[in-house]
């Protein structure tokens, strides 16, 4: 029985032994089975030997979270080299070697060009934990600048780690000589970079934003029609959480270009609607309206001293009262709820001397026939 199991092993299919594709399916099995294992103990060994003296912020779990799923690739990528190197090419194929043009040169920089993307994975994940890391540390300090650098920096390093990762793959796996490459760019490198006008602009509006600082992260802006928190200012885009709850994503040359208003600069909340009274009203009725509001507003805690309270105009169906006033608040709650209190004063103003609210109304004629 041992001599027929001893036989069977060294069984020749294709050149390779029973043996030798058994030892493959098990690293490939043992790859697939404890990629996941492999990767958790190596963030374990990364972060506790390294990490965990520098950093006192991000947990070992958030850590886990970034770099497992780019570990697992790394991970399983090598064991399949592994695996395949118990292997031999059919010789009876008559395949080139890996210097030469064919099947094995292509499935070895097949593999190198994985292997290099998958490291390049595992770089920018570590890039994400440090700005995770330093994004926590920026928002125990006051000023906001350091919120919004921080993200900025981390997108720009990982398009850096990006081209790092394109140019080893030229010149290791196609053996580009990059140097030349980058050098003798000439014509080629103008029109690159005339593709990229757009990217380019993005990028120095971006550095304009920075050093002008006509808003920072968590102030409320208006760009054009979009009115809305800034949440990230990015090394291209600026992102916005809007009044709706929706995200807007905005070029940082629009953010520049276009007529910009800080909302959260402003020392007040303006105020300006009409009071409509019904023909009715009498003069007496309206100076006491008049009056009764700007005591009001002149007095009320909240608001400024510039409040104007007028009698403006004469509509074809009201009487109009102009109430103009500011409040002393930039938060938007606070904001509608000292209005909706002034409102409801004005309102009773208005029934305490008896007078009437006017609403737009249309006279119809009909014509009878006979």
């Amino acid at each position: 029985m041992q001599n027929q199991v001893s036989d069977i092993l060294r069984f020749v299919f294709l050149g390779n032994t029973v043996q030798q594709y058994l030892i493959f399916m098990g690293i490939m099995l043992s790859g697939f089975l404890f990629k996941t294992v492999v990767s958790g103990l190596l963030s374990t060994i990364l972060f506790k030997g390294i990490i965990k003296r520098i950093n006192q912020e991000v947990t070992n779990e958030e850590f886990k979270r970034l770099l497992v799923t780019p570990l697992e690739v790394l991970a399983f990528l090598v064991f399949l080299y592994v695996a395949f190197e118990q292997l031999n090419y059919p010789p009876q194929l008559g395949l080139p070697g890996k210097e030469e043009l064919g099947l094995k040169r292509v499935l070895q920089r097949i593999y190198s060009i994985f292997l290099i993307c998958s490291l390049t994975w595992v770089t920018m994940r570590l890039v994400d934990f440090f700005g995770m890391m330093f994004s926590k540390r920026a928002a125990k300090t006051l000023s906001k600048l350091d919120d919004q650098l921080v993200p900025f920096f981390v997108d720009f390093t990982k398009v850096i780690i990006v081209i790092i990762g394109f140019f080893v793959i030229l010149g290791a796996v196609f053996k580009v000589n990059v140097a030349g490459m980058v050098a003798g760019l000439g014509v080629g490198g103008l029109a690159i970079a005339f593709a990229a006008k757009e990217s380019l602009e993005n990028l120095l509006a971006s550095f304009t934003i920075f050093l002008d600082h006509p808003f920072v992260v968590g102030d409320l802006v208006q760009v054009g029609e979009i009115t809305g928190t800034v949440e990230k200012i990015g090394f291209r885009s600026t992102r916005i959480r809007t009044l709706e709850k929706s995200y807007v994503t905005l070029p940082n040359k629009s953010m520049i270009d276009k007529p910009l208003d800080n909302l959260t600069l402003r020392t007040f909340r303006r105020v300006k609607f009409d009071i409509m009274l019904t023909y009715g009203t009498t003069s007496e009725q309206l100076k006491a309206i008049v009056a009764d509001i700007q005591h009001f507003i002149d007095n009320y805690p909240r608001t400024n001293q510039e409040g104007r309270v007028r009698f403006m105009n004469l509509s074809p169906h009201a009487k109009e009262i102009m109430v103009l006033y500011f409040i002393d608040t930039v938060d938007w709650d606070e904001y509608i709820n000292i209005k909706e209190e002034i409102n409801y004063q004005i309102v009773g103003m208005v029934e305490k001397h008896g007078a009437e609210f006017a609403h737009p109304t249309q006279t119809l004629y009909v014509k009878q026939n006979g």
